[in-house]
């Protein structure tokens, strides 16, 4: 049986962990970095690694692949397609998956109302709307490249969290009423990513979040009980210090379904709340 392939643009927190899962079953993994440091970083944990722009797509695949877009747009659109659009289209007979990493942030504000997969798209940041953008230029190129867009919720997992972010210095519980957030650990990220490549659906978009959307304070609060420590101080939205992008997230207000993964993938939450989430991820701590 022929070795299976993923090959990753861009090699992060949520990448790091389907390539590490599939590495587990054999797969060969590969992926782009931007720096020979990060070349080498990347051989060190036995990923192959090429450098940014990927000099012959052709020869990085000699066979079939399965391929991860993690890479996010920026002011002049996709860099994955921008850079390797003409090849990509070429090689796509090669291509037996692609996964595109997108963001919930493309439904916009729904001030606390439920969206799916079928919601119009209607960003309401400079964020979303190149998302948005990413997305369509993605699937523009299906069915002739299997694309599948992943619209993930604010994803956590083991040393990225609300557990760190109790504990740092300037912890804040930023209260803003009836404001709530989704979101996803990596291992579920990667659980939706294998099961859509066991039954792929070119053109298919899905949201990737798990089933308890809820206010932001109440994860901290949990986070903080689990750890022993008294929950940081709480703050009103409207004077709290936050950075530009951070404040941009609370203008984003909604509830995402998420049917989908459950019905067309078959996908079973290993978390399907952040209190299963966190309590794996303190015992991942030790």
């Amino acid at each position: 049986m022929a070795e299976k392939t993923l090959f990753c643009f861009g090699y992060g927190f949520s990448a790091r962990r389907l390539g590490a899962r599939l590495k587990a079953k054999g797969w060969r993994i590969a992926a782009t970095a931007r720096s020979p440091e990060k070349a080498e970083a990347l051989r060190a944990e036995g990923v192959e690694a090429h450098l940014w722009p990927v000099a012959s797509l052709a020869e990085a695949w000699p066979g079939e692949v399965h391929v991860l877009i993690s890479a996010a747009p920026g002011e002049d659109g996709d860099p994955v397609l921008a850079q390797h659009r003409e090849e990509i289209t070429a090689l796509a007979d090669r291509i037996a998956w692609l996964g595109y990493l997108s963001t919930t942030a493309v439904y916009g504000n729904r001030d606390g109302g439920e969206v799916d997969e079928t919601s119009d798209l209607k960003p309401a940041s400079k964020r979303g709307a190149r998302r948005v953008e990413a997305e369509a230029a993605w699937l523009s190129l299906a069915p002739a490249v299997p694309v599948h867009v992943f619209r993930l919720a604010g994803i956590y997992g083991p040393g990225r969290g609300p557990l760190e972010k109790v504990r740092a210095p300037d912890a804040k519980r930023v209260i803003k009423p009836g404001q709530v957030f989704g979101r996803i650990h990596i291992e579920d990220i990667a659980n939706t990513c294998i099961a859509s490549m066991a039954r792929p659906n070119p053109g298919a978009a899905y949201n990737v979040t798990d089933d308890l959307t809820c206010p932001p304070q109440e994860v901290l609060d949990h986070a903080a009980t689990l750890l022993g420590i008294p929950p940081p101080p709480a703050v009103d939205f409207e004077t709290a210090e936050m950075s530009a992008m951070a404040r941009s997230f609370y203008g984003e207000n909604k509830r995402v379904l998420n049917d989908r993964i459950k019905d067309e993938l078959g996908v079973r939450l290993t978390y399907p709340t952040y209190r299963e989430g966190l309590k794996a991820d303190l015992e991942a701590m030790g």
